[in-house]
């Protein structure tokens, strides 16, 4: 039953849900008029927020394309393709690679959110070696996976809670920093990283579709065509019939592995002196050198990175769309209005109730944890420290820790029913395929309903 219940959602999505850009395009107009409506604002101060804000995620979107490409050439390298061959001998049915893209994919995402890509680069692979395998089904898996980030090590409210100075001590909103331990390290937090691990990858056993009657890649690829030439051979083919200094350079290997080692060096300091300090800029440098030692020569890198170069349009012209929509919720104060509702009407029993819906709709129209909890944190910590006057600090700390992990988990859930973050993944597994988010978001409903229900009662009932 709860299978056919997910097929009913996925026929829906697929006959009703817009293409992701028109439903950017959508929230912004919806956006706009909750500005004009609820607060007040003006059309003119509604139309300068959105400019405003569509070049906030400029350098965040070109990070996104960095960490696609990089990422994806990793795995056209001979090292990996040999490595995922090996483990197709081990994972031979459709339901084992659902259950192992799942798992992978929720590891992953716990140590960076970025990471989702590599398990979006196996799970392709997986299905391009393995019948049966209902592809549009897969991708929801690798995408239901990357909500456990909030969990895991790069999850951006926890770490700004733990920044000296950041902006909630330099208002005045909070005293001090507050460590992990309330945060990450908190009985709450592993309790929900269990949820993720041990019922997730179950969960998605239990809704795989019964068949995939033209819905396995190779039904799904536009063209039947030869397999491609390797990377080595196509190196081999751009030479000159004679002797010349530009392919002696092209293919050094010498040459390669000096700047190599020169990543590789920076790479070891960085960790050494920072800790497991995992932001996306050294994530990217990471995948970046990784690739060029992979690939061994300057030629077979730029012919990977051409090969996965040709599916990003959909970030380049999508994001900043998003970030007005985040300009609109900022510099209108519409998100500080929203945070002041839930002020006006928590209480210590409920404030973490409403944090977690809170978290979760503001999500739709600012699709990122930082610049969310830039928006709403202020409001929502502020309500708390209303709501608990009074008390002891530490159990202060502790109520904030709560109400900021709520927000995390709200945001993190509803991404599945938000395409925002689905372009990081569509340019890896739609490469050569016609597929939009329609095609996958259906199959998330039913994940999200039930995560919905037990989060819920995690945040408000949980020990930290």
């Amino acid at each position: 039953m709860i299978t056919k219940l997910g097929e009913r959602f996925t026929d829906l999505f697929r006959k009703n849900m817009p293409d992701a850009f028109v439903f950017a395009l959508v929230l912004t107009l919806v956006t706009g008029l909750v500005a004009f409506f609820w607060i007040g604002a003006s059309p003119l101060k509604i139309v300068q927020s959105w400019y405003d804000g569509f070049w906030t995620l400029l350098e965040f979107g070109m990070q996104m394309v960095l960490l696609i490409i990089t990422g994806y050439s990793i795995a056209l390298s001979p090292f990996v393709e040999k490595g995922i061959d090996r483990l197709t001998g081990y994972i031979k049915s459709p339901r084992q690679v659902y259950y192992f893209v799942v798992l992978t994919g929720f590891l992953l995402s716990m140590i960076s959110w970025g990471w989702v890509v590599i398990a979006a680069v196996l799970a392709r692979e997986l299905a391009l070696r393995i019948r049966g395998v209902n592809y549009p089904y897969l991708i929801a898996c690798t995408y239901f996976s990357s909500i456990s980030w909030v969990t895991g090590m790069s999850s951006s409210i926890p770490l700004l809670l733990n920044t000296d100075k950041n902006y909630m001590i330099t208002t005045g909103i909070l005293p001090s920093t507050i460590s992990t331990s309330y945060t990450l390290g908190s009985a709450l937090n592993i309790g929900m990283m269990v949820l993720m691990l041990g019922i997730g990858p179950f969960l998605m056993l239990v809704l795989a579709p019964k068949t995939a009657k033209d819905n396995e890649l190779s039904d799904l690829l536009e063209t039947q065509v030869a397999a491609p030439l390797g990377i080595k051979e196509e190196a081999e083919r751009l030479k000159h019939p004679f002797k010349a200094l530009s392919d002696q350079l092209n293919n050094s290997m010498l040459l390669q592995y000096t700047i190599g080692l020169m990543g590789l060096t920076y790479i070891i300091w960085h960790f050494k002196t920072k800790g497991f300090d995992l932001n996306l800029n050294i994530m990217i440098f990471v995948f970046l050198i990784l690739g060029l030692l992979l690939h061994k020569t300057p030629m077979r890198y730029s012919i990977s990175m051409k090969r996965v170069s040709g599916n990003i349009s959909d970030i380049l012209y999508q994001f900043p769309f998003y970030a007005g929509i985040m300009g609109i919720m900022t510099f209108t104060g519409l998100g500080a209005a929203l945070g002041e509702l839930i002020a006006s009407v928590a209480t210590k029993d409920t404030y973490p109730f409403f944090a977690y819906l809170l978290g979760g709709a503001v999500n739709f129209a600012i699709p990122s944890g930082g610049g969310e909890y830039a928006v709403i944190g202020p409001s929502v910590v502020e309500a708390v420290n209303q709501i608990g006057a009074g008390l002891p600090p530490e159990e202060l700390k502790a109520m904030t820790a709560r109400a900021s992990l709520s927000i995390a988990y709200g945001e993190g859930l509803t991404n599945l029913l938000q395409p925002f973050y689905l372009i990081l993944l569509l340019p890896v597994m739609a490469q050569g395929i016609k597929i939009q988010a329609r095609d996958v978001m259906g199959y998330l409903v039913v994940p999200f309903l039930l995560y919905f229900v037990l989060q819920l009662l995690m945040v408000l009932w949980m020990p930290l």
